[in-house]
């Protein structure tokens, strides 16, 4: 579970909680570097690629997802929007992964920790996915009938032709790591911080939704898969609770004696039970007699 009150905004950072900058700069890069290579080892299955990518539209319709194309449709009704949505998907996606990794080091070294864990295990997970499912981009795909809109309207950071594209894997579709990188953006933020206006954070991935889909660089399905494995990553890594857990304090002692809770009274004579003689006399009875003897 994730809990998100282990640290208030307005508590100074716990540096004990911050792992040392030159390991962690060591390892933020070295996880780009197995991000870039496992892409690049998932290259060049062209064909594979194009049939995963005819079965993934034709399940998409069978379970009535939307068509890609009704958001292109309206991304090029204005070429200006167009723009936007391509810059968007080109420089957007790794500057706001690692500023929000930067932040998080910095002000919330415990919140930075938990989200490197999460990021580390979703690429890993989608790295798997690349190299067992190769699929193309719906751009690409013939029968889905959309634009590519980054090599006609730019920017892309893609080569016009995606065998030979030796800067990026263009069959790495599945599962989409824009929008789970922005969804664990979104999160993280949320989880790590306590205003009001927290939750505006999710239109970074409402976004990088609306965009990977409609420059045609993703299907639905691939958001969809990203979430499922970042579901599970989740459960898998949770947040724990840094703050003690309040115990139960007992009303303070006021310096006095506790108070008796009944006031003792003077035993009481015995009664005798009715009928039955009295086993005391009187002083002048027992003189008189002795007297008598």
């Amino acid at each position: 579970m994730v809990y998100a009150g282990s640290e208030p905004a307005d508590q100074e950072p716990d540096s004990s909680a911050r792992p040392p900058l030159v390991r962690e700069l060591l390892l933020v890069v070295g996880l780009f570097v197995i991000y870039k290579l496992g892409r690049q080892a998932a290259n060049g299955h062209v064909e594979e690629a194009y049939r995963n990518a005819g079965n993934v539209w034709d399940f998409e319709r069978s379970v009535h997802l939307p068509g890609e194309g009704t958001v292109q449709n309206l991304l090029l009704h204005n070429e200006t929007l167009i723009h936007l949505a391509n810059a968007y998907y080109a420089t957007v996606h790794f500057p706001a992964t690692l500023l929000f990794l930067v932040w998080l080091y910095w002000r919330r070294p415990r919140h930075y920790v938990w989200s490197r864990r999460i990021l580390a295990a979703l690429t890993g997970a989608a790295l798997a996915l690349h190299l067992l499912f190769p699929l193309a981009p719906p751009r690409l795909l013939a029968a889905a009938g959309l634009v590519d809109t980054g090599q006609v309207y730019g920017p892309t950071v893609y080569a016009a032709t995606p065998a030979t594209d030796s800067m990026a894997n263009q069959f790495a579709a599945m599962p989409s790591l824009h929008f789970g990188w922005a969804l664990m953006v979104a999160v993280g933020l949320i989880v790590a911080t306590r205003t009001r206006w927290r939750w505006l954070w999710l239109l970074h991935p409402l976004i990088t939704l609306l965009v990977i889909v409609g420059t045609a660089n993703h299907y639905w399905l691939d958001s969809i898969v990203v979430s499922a494995l970042l579901a599970v990553a989740f459960a898998v890594l949770p947040l724990k609770r840094t703050m003690p857990v309040r115990a139960h304090i007992p009303w303070p002692s006021t310096g006095y004696e506790p108070a008796p809770t009944a006031v003792p009274r003077a035993a009481e004579p015995a009664v005798p039970p009715a009928g039955a003689e009295p086993q005391a006399h009187s002083a002048r009875s027992y003189a008189s007699s002795g007297t008598r003897r």
